[in-house]
């Protein structure tokens, strides 16, 4: 049993009252001796010297671990400079590798649609499909669509294996970015050649200079934000269709007491868009109802969550931190993953309930799961055969206790929507975003994204930024965790248009959208880079992405695959900031030096972290401030209402 359990309140570790509401109920009952990452993170102290905080200590090779100072170096001479730029730089790989296997799956996956080798699944999305192709540099012309297809899916792999030239996709950021990158010499030349050549750089004895090494780190995190999440996020519309915006419901309230309840969880999204298709058969809904329950209930956890909800409207019941929580509701029949951000805990505290968790991926096994692997060609009757395990195990049933805390939400704002609903199905365009931004109604775009983490609050960093960015006319818009985070509070409905300034608030009432947007999952960040592209291409706020008033924020970060996201948009142009738990280079002068000071000269954006959420929310505002006194748009433009008099003036000038 733990003993220091509970000695942080609940309403100290979670700003979720679900969650809190589940944590007081375990403690107060038979169950209370089971812990969660939020009990571990109390009695588990991070490593003050390892790679994980102060990215000191340096493992690579057998005559470490060395611990490094200022003064003293490892055996072979590694200075902690050196030692720190390889520690970001194997993070970064490591998350750009997430991300672009991602990718990579679902280019594949598109390959055997076109072939018609993947049954259930279909091109959903013809015109997204024929933009794609356009970009890889295929020809649409008088070609059927499925020919199209297979060969874009053939370019979109050969992105990852490509040794020399440029990834295709770097030529949507805007022509004096390019210019950056091909100054600096970042531009990547093939997704998995990156990553590999930043493992062989930081292997012992290769690359032994901090700012070259963190170089090649910002063209390793290129070809995931301009190359992996971007072939994944475009390949996911064609496939599953592109997102609009949906109205929904979140929170663990959302589980039925009456239905049998079958979580998504992960990142991909290909095994659970068949799961929530076939939960609307009648036949299964009648298999259901014959097991005593009233229906199927699909719900989800963490960024397969995201996507399900952009797409179909499935309700996310909980992002990262929740799903040990979920499970302790006890109204689980199943629980489904498949990549990404599950915790092992979950094998261990499934025993404790009837909950099965099933492990798809032929990346991922848990112990204590059972595995039912996803392939390209099994898909229906795999979801089938998941659903009617799901069914089988109602009758399995003990305590149950569900909160009824729910709240609204709306989601689906792809980068085509928010064009169409800022200029409506004949004009659509960016250009009425880039006039409240010039004219000051809108002071600025924050990007907030990102993680949960049990080492600090759960929610409350990223919701305490977006009610002070809204309340001050910022646009927020947000991915991943973060997204859910926000709804859980209530702040992604119409409703959350009373705690907006009244200039965002008059642009939000004239256009249909609420003051924060929800982009999708963390792979779709690369969403966020071609709204920038775009706001700049629409004209008027500068010729680049690092003139735009804009920044990105990650609260609560904990993923190494937020390392990546957030260094592809430092090296994008954007200044962005990293809180609640250090880089993993703070003991190192030197390569702060490089991701804050170099990186800005070099790139225009910079990596920083900021320890205080208040400091947080002032940089962020002043950089915003900042870009806009260099646009000479920092006086706010009073809205002139013109009489027909005036207007004949006009026209006669």
């Amino acid at each position: 049993m733990n003993k220091n359990k509970n000695k942080i309140s609940p309403d100290e570790l979670s700003e979720d009252r679900a969650v809190r509401e589940i944590m007081e109920k375990m403690a107060a009952g038979d169950l209370k001796e089971i812990e969660t990452a939020f009990d571990r993170a109390q009695t588990m102290k991070c490593c003050p010297i390892g790679s994980g905080i102060s990215g000191i200590c340096c493992k690579n090779c057998a005559m470490g671990p060395c611990r490094v100072r200022e003064d003293r170096t490892g055996l072979c001479g590694a200075t902690m400079g050196t030692i720190a730029a390889r520690n970001l730089a194997r993070h970064i790989a490591a998350g750009a590798s997430a991300h672009s296997d991602h990718g990579r799956d679902l280019a594949h996956l598109l390959g055997l649609v076109a072939e018609g080798k993947a049954p259930g699944f279909k091109i959903n999305d013809e015109l997204k499909l024929l933009k794609l192709a356009k970009n890889l540099g295929i020809s649409i012309d008088d070609r059927d669509t499925k020919e199209i297809a297979k060969e874009t899916s053939k370019k979109a792999l050969s992105l990852f294996g490509q040794q020399l030239g440029e990834i295709d996709l770097i030529k949507l950021a805007p022509k004096k970015r390019q210019e950056v990158w091909r100054k600096n010499n970042v531009v990547p030349r093939g997704i998995d050649r990156e990553i590999v050549e930043t493992m062989h750089r930081t292997h012992m004895g290769v690359d032994q200079d901090a700012e070259h090494i963190l170089d090649h780190t910002i063209r390793t995190a290129l070809s995931d934000g301009w190359g992996g999440s971007m072939v994944a996020t475009e390949i996911t519309d064609i496939l599953f269709r592109t997102p609009q915006a949906v109205p929904a419901k979140t929170n663990l309230g959302m589980l039925d007491n009456d239905k049998v309840n079958l979580v998504i969880h992960g990142h991909e999204p290909t095994l659970s868009e068949l799961i929530v298709e076939l939960s609307n058969d009648e036949e299964i809904i009648e298999y259901a109802k014959s097991k005593g329950a009233q229906g199927i209930n699909i719900v989800g956890i963490c960024c397969t969550a995201n996507e399900v909800l952009m797409r179909q409207g499935v309700s996310p019941i909980g992002n990262f931190l929740s799903q040990e929580i979920a499970m302790m509701t006890g109204a689980i029949e199943l629980m489904v993953v498949d990549i990404q951000c599950i915790m092992q805990a979950l094998g261990e505290l499934s025993k404790r309930f009837h909950t099965k968790l099933i492990t798809t991926s032929a990346k991922c096994k848990i112990p204590g799961a059972t595995h039912m692997e996803f392939k390209d060609n099994n898909g229906i009757e795999l979801a089938r055969e998941i659903i009617t395990m799901a069914i089988d195990n109602f009758k399995n049933r003990k305590e149950v206790f569900i909160p009824n805390i729910t709240d609204d939400l709306v989601a689906g704002f792809s980068h085509e929507y928010i064009r169409y609903a800022l200029g409506g199905k004949f004009r659509e365009s960016f250009r009425p975003l880039n006039d409240a931004i010039i004219d000051g109604r809108i002071q600025g775009v924050v990007a907030i994204v990102g993680c949960n983490n049990a080492r600090v609050p759960h929610d409350k960093y990223h919701n305490f930024l977006t009610r002070e960015l809204i309340k001050r006319d910022y646009l927020v818009v947000l991915t991943g965790c973060a997204a859910i985070s926000t709804a859980k509070c209530g702040l992604m409905k119409p409703e959350a248009l009373k705690y907006a300034g009244e200039g965002l608030r008059s642009i939000c009432e004239a256009v249909g959208i609420p003051p924060i947007l929800h982009m999708g999952s963390c792979v779709d960040n690369s969403r966020i880079l071609t709204v920038l592209s775009e706001v700049v291409s629409e004209g008027g706020l500068g010729e680049d992405i690092s003139d735009l008033p804009v920044a990105g924020i990650a609260p609560e970060w904990m993923s190494e695959k937020a390392l990546s996201i957030g260094t592809y948009f430092v090296a994008s142009g954007v200044y962005t900031i990293f809180s609640g738990e250090p880089i993993p280079v703070e003991s190192s002068q030197e390569v702060k030096g490089i991701i804050t000071k170099k990186w800005e000269e070099k790139f225009g954006g910079k990596l920083e972290y900021v320890s205080d959420i208040n400091e947080v929310l002032n940089k962020v505002i002043g950089h915003i401030q900042a870009k806009r006194k260099a646009l000479k748009i920092d006086v706010k433009k009073e809205r002139v209402l013109f009489d027909m008099e005036a207007r004949r003036g006009m026209e006669n000038v």
